[in-house]
């Protein structure tokens, strides 16, 4: 590669930057925020303090000064005073913080993809829902269960989703390509009609594989999303994955916020669109199969946490991207404490609460501020 190739790309990603910073409207908006060093201090202590409560919450309360010393004892096994009982123990560490960990693993993961998603297609309702995506990893987790597929051995599940995911993906971004070019709306529309296909098709697994109904009322509390089975084992790979994947798509923030402002404009500034869009694809598959497959479907924090993150600190993705990361978590923490308690001792599944809080608030925002977000669809 020649050395004014290289200068010029360089040259493009320093101009994307400095336009970013200092001469474009997501510079500029990002200015007019601020706070937002102060917003991730204000959300990370929510977030803790919400984990806390969350552990300490359920049929049997806990104070959080008890927790605080059960999970310290866990750590530090000379801290242990004796002033809990061994269920109580038991009940923190096993049971509940496992548990409270995934929602705000799987929160976090959801709207960082929900985010990634938006710019990718500028459009304002885009989610993994939308796109199809979440459709194609449930189509393979359901394989899963129904059809007791287990070529990937412990990770089947996993993988499965991430194929179907993967394929849904595909599917969809050969249905929006025009001319050798991805268009952004094409690919809302393409996703939309994906997304029914792969339905139908997970609804014909239950029909066909489930004789007794049994499995089937289990892949439907499934497919509408729930964390109760969560165990410590299931934490790591999730947790692994939105780490991976938010600290890369930090990395291109720069180019996301120049995607935004559409294809000939991030062209101009050093961004090769088509190949910078087909990455965030697959990034955004893999997250999304890897959360679906260890809570199931959850709608509405990939689609509302990037618009509530956007008031707070404004539209520039290196700001976006951390407060969506503790938001989501601190949203489905909260959704997944209300899902286990208001209706105890039954359980409700997480996402009917998550669209019960969601959907209210997202037809506010849609009401508010669809005129300026259309504008940039």
């Amino acid at each position: 590669m020649s050395a004014p190739v290289v200068g010029a790309r360089r040259g493009g990603r320093a101009l994307a930057g400095a336009a970013v910073d200092a001469g474009t409207p997501i510079g500029r908006g990002a200015r007019r925020r601020g706070g937002f060093g102060l917003a991730l201090a204000l959300l990370a202590a929510a977030l803790v303090v919400t984990v806390v409560v969350a552990v300490g919450s359920g049929p049997v309360a806990i104070p959080m000064g008890k927790v605080w010393r059960i999970v310290a004892a866990r750590a530090w096994p000379g801290l242990d005073d004796g002033s809990w009982t061994a269920a109580q123990s038991q009940i923190v560490w096993q049971v509940r913080l496992p548990r409270v960990l995934l929602a705000a693993v799987v929160g976090a993961g959801l709207a960082v993809v929900g985010t990634t998603l938006q710019a990718l297609v500028r459009n304002p309702l885009a989610d993994p829902y939308v796109l199809g995506i979440t459709s194609g990893a449930a189509v393979g987790a359901v394989g899963v269960i129904l059809l007791g597929w287990s070529a990937f051995g412990v990770y089947s599940l996993s993988a499965s989703a991430f194929l179907g995911a993967l394929g849904a993906f595909a599917l969809v971004f050969a249905m929006a390509q025009r001319h050798g070019r991805l268009s952004p709306m094409r690919m809302v529309l393409a996703g939309v009609a994906v997304s029914y296909l792969l339905s139908a098709v997970t609804s014909f697994l239950i029909f066909w594989a489930d004789t007794d109904g049994i499995k089937a009322r289990s892949v439907l509390f499934w497919l509408l999303g729930g964390l109760g089975g969560a165990r410590w084992s299931h934490l790591g790979l999730p947790a692994a994955a939105v780490a991976a994947g938010t600290a890369a798509l930090a990395l291109q923030a720069r180019r996301l916020n120049a995607l935004v402002m559409g294809d000939e404009t991030a062209t101009s500034l050093g961004v090769r669109v088509d190949r910078f869009r087909r990455q965030l694809f697959v990034l955004a598959s893999l997250l999304t199969a890897v959360l679906v497959a260890v809570s199931g479907g959850i709608g509405f924090v990939g689609l509302m946490m990037p618009h509530a993150c956007r008031l707070l600190v404004g539209p520039d993705h290196r700001r976006v991207l951390p407060v969506a990361l503790l938001g989501g978590a601190l949203f489905l923490v909260w959704a997944d404490l209300a899902a286990r308690t208001v209706a105890a001792p039954e359980e409700l599944p997480l996402g009917i609460v998550s669209a019960l809080a969601g959907a209210p608030f997202f037809l506010y925002l849609l009401r508010r501020r669809l005129p300026e977000a259309g504008a940039s669809v």
